[in-house]
């Protein structure tokens, strides 16, 4: 991938460079569309400085905030949380969902084969969307309202109250 592959105003071919978190003790799978710039230059999922999925997951979980990738991971696994992205490549301009075209899903078969989930969450409506045409034979998933800092219309209020339900899958 070049390195100009996402940025803002560019419109590009990018992949999912990072695995998913999973383990055979995850319950809940929850799902976005796939990597923005920032996610992909850290390595992580939702790495943004001001989008909102840790601080939401966090006041869920009723815990501090990881400040590593790797303690990150570790939560989500401690609370028996899978996460990934719907998928695999697209194009897109910069880290704008609406853009997206040309995509190709991930094998989200390998989690649902390995663990035994019993909840499919996904961030935002386009992921819900991609989720609905990629995997119709899939459990049904719940929409959640997207974290990123592009969706300021959704109070951080309105964005617990949603999220809350992950809890009771867990």
């Amino acid at each position: 991938m070049s390195s100009e592959n996402g940025q803002k105003g560019q419109n590009g071919r990018v992949s999912h460079e990072f695995p998913p978190v999973f383990d055979k003790n995850s319950r809940v799978l929850i799902l976005g569309t796939i990597p923005s710039p920032k996610s992909r230059e850290q390595g992580f999922y939702y790495m943004h400085p001001q989008n909102r999925f840790w601080k939401t997951l966090c006041a869920v979980l009723e815990t501090e905030i990881p400040d590593t990738v790797n303690a990150r991971r570790e939560l989500c696994l401690s609370y028996k949380i899978a996460l990934w992205d719907v998928l695999e490549s697209c194009e897109i301009a910069g880290a704008s969902d609406s853009s997206i075209k040309r995509e190709i899903p991930n094998d989200l078969k390998i989690i649902f084969d390995f663990c035994n989930i019993t909840a499919v969450f996904t961030t935002g409506k386009k992921a819900h969307a991609l989720y609905k045409k990629h995997f119709p034979d899939f459990p049904e998933d719940i929409c959640l309202p997207s974290t990123s800092p592009a969706n300021r219309a959704v109070s951080e209020e309105e964005i617990l109250r949603e999220y809350i339900k992950i809890k009771d899958y867990l």
